[in-house]
């Protein structure tokens, strides 16, 4: 795990926006490495990408009622999917597509 501190929990202490914004600068990073063609590179900022969202997965608003808690992780989890099938079929269009979502996120911190 490259994100050993936060797994000790300081990732649970930071809001949700704070955690997608995270989330997006990795995205960013893979996008970036695609685009200039280092697979090396965009393969650890997917790793990372993976890492953050399991912690917000595990970690992710214990304090909200069990309906929001639910339908937050299956939104998570959908995510985490079709974000996973875009980097492996590497369509830098539905990945961009995905920046600018997570960008937003970054926009109201």
């Amino acid at each position: 795990m490259q994100h050993q501190e936060l797994e000790n929990g300081r990732w649970a202490e930071l809001t949700f926006p704070q955690q997608m914004a995270n989330i997006g600068s990795e995205t960013s990073r893979i996008y970036r490495a695609l685009e200039a063609g280092k697979e090396s590179r965009a393969d650890s900022a997917f790793a990372r990408f993976q890492e953050l969202v399991d912690l917000t997965i595990k970690y992710g608003r214990a304090e909200a009622s069990p309906m929001l808690r639910s339908a937050m992780l299956e939104e998570l989890c959908r995510f985490r999917e079709l974000y996973c099938n875009a980097f492996l079929e590497r369509n830098l269009v539905e990945l961009a597509a995905f920046n600018r979502y997570l960008d937003h996120f970054a926009q109201v911190l």
